[in-house]
């Protein structure tokens, strides 16, 4: 029978490689030294295979991306360091076992191949993600085969559940198996890192080096979203589907080291597998606990919010469009506004359409019908399916009149939306979204959705919003 012998937390900076980093890897040394010792671990179990799950493949909102060419290859090309290149066997009858056993458990995957890449245009070609912890390993290991498998935007529960997937897959075959989580912290250290300093930043990885030392895995799922969102995390994905991978067995955890001298976190740590424990066996504990919070969020959703999830559900499941119940709050039947209806899933966003003004007889009808919109004709999105509803979290928004706009000086990307206008064409952003902190993103998102160059003649409105969670 196969086995997991160990995972490997291993941060992924291309600057740590010599080659790319030209002097500048010195300064995370500590990081390059528990990477060293991560490649003797691995050295000593001498595994037949490695797996890698990398948050920098290919990328799908339902589905885990698996490469299945024969021959996986790629280099640091991109970093400066075309030298710095490497190819692998891939395990081809372990990649069928693993996806055989994720449709068995209801996870859809999705085989990279040179047809599927040229089809979704993806690159084939191994990522930074799995080049960088790859590197060290190559110096101390090569007699193995690999396996490479991308993170999904699915819920951290199925993610878990695709981890057990390997799990049963690696015991119905005869492989020694070494998995890496690739995967760097909180992106959000520093002013001066990719995407400068949040308060959460150095929160989130205090709590991961925390959970990675303690090996308390359910701790993982019990993380502020706040927190992950804001702290801008990298590899949580990675380590949860890791997890799973050894779902209902003891874990004898360390961490060898965490640094973050470029505004981003790098965390080292070993995980082995200890005996079966079947009280670690945690995928009916994940679900119902799932299924408890979204209907905490039923019960606690207003008029507004009812009204819209009824609408798509109504909509989808029987092809009905609802009437606005009599008992509805007064302003909800008696005035006009425009309503944007935002749809989340895991955290994602799921679909998202509105109405700048109003153009139905109330508020309650322009909620039904743009539910129904954001939920079935976002152009972004295939239409949701039936099987998704519950997992759905509704928003909505109700928007005041817009009021023109003299200068910039006037805009405050948390408090207001902005709307840009050049002739016919015209783009509208909400306030306060994730990712949007300043009156500059603002304005170049809301002009990019409205297709106006920067350099065009355009006019400004302002708007506030009510949100109705």
């Amino acid at each position: 029978m196969g086995r997991i012998s160990a995972i490997y937390l291993m941060p992924h900076p291309p600057i740590i490689i010599p080659e790319v980093g030209r002097g500048e890897e010195r300064k995370v040394q500590n990081t390059s030294d528990a990477l060293d010792k991560c490649a003797r671990h691995i050295l000593d179990l001498k595994p037949d295979t490695i797996i890698v799950i990398t948050p920098h493949g290919p990328v799908f909102r339902d589905a885990i991306a698996i490469n299945t060419r024969h021959r996986l290859a790629g280099s640091l090309s991109r970093f400066g360091a075309s030298d710095v290149s490497m190819a692998f066997e891939n395990d081809l009858k372990l990649v069928q076992y693993i996806m055989d056993e994720a449709e068995r458990m209801g996870i859809a995957c999705i085989g990279i191949d040179n047809r599927t890449a040229i089809e979704y245009r993806l690159t084939p070609l191994l990522d930074w993600g799995t080049l960088v912890p790859l590197y060290f390993v190559t110096k101390q290991y090569r007699e193995f085969k690999l396996v490479h498998i991308s993170i999904s935007l699915m819920s951290y529960e199925e993610l878990y559940v695709f981890g057990t997937a390997i799990r049963n897959a690696v015991e119905s075959i005869d492989r020694r198996v070494c998995i890496i989580a690739s995967g760097d912290l909180s992106h959000r250290l520093s002013e001066d890192g990719p995407y400068g300093f949040h308060p959460m930043g150095p929160k989130l990885d205090e709590r991961i080096i925390e959970l990675a030392g303690t090996g308390d895995v359910e701790g993982f799922f019990n993380m502020d979203p706040v927190m992950v969102r804001e702290g801008g995390e990298c590899g949580l994905r990675s380590i949860i589907i890791s997890m799973g991978a050894l779902d209902g067995y003891n874990i004898r955890s360390r961490v060898l080291s965490y640094e973050g001298p470029f505004g981003v976190g790098y965390g080292v740590a070993i995980f082995e597998r200890g005996e079966k424990n079947r009280e670690r066996e945690l995928v009916n504990r994940l679900y119902e606990r799932k299924q408890e919070q979204m209907e905490k969020v039923r019960k606690s959703e207003d008029p507004y919010v009812s009204l819209a999830r009824r609408a798509l559900e109504t909509y989808i499941l029987k092809g009905e469009i609802i009437k606005p119940d009599t008992d509805l709050p007064r302003e909800m039947l008696e005035e006009r506004a425009g309503v944007f209806v935002s749809l989340k899933k895991n955290g994602q966003l799921r679909g998202c359409i509105g109405t700048i003004e109003p153009v139905r007889n109330n508020i309650a009808e322009e909620i039904i019908y743009n539910a129904i919109n954001a939920g079935v004709r976002d152009p972004r999105f295939m239409p949701v399916d039936g099987s998704e509803l519950a997992d759905l979290i509704y928003s909505v928004d109700v928007l005041t009149k817009p009021e023109p706009v003299n200068s910039k000086d006037e805009l405050d990307p948390k408090k207001y939306g902005v709307i840009v206008r050049s002739g016919a064409r015209s783009g509208l952003l909400l306030p306060n979204l994730e990712g949007v902190d300043t009156v500059k993103e603002q304005i170049e998102i809301a002009l990019q959705k409205a297709g106006i160059r920067p350099d065009e003649h355009y006019v400004m409105e302002r708007f506030e919003v009510k949100r109705h969670y």
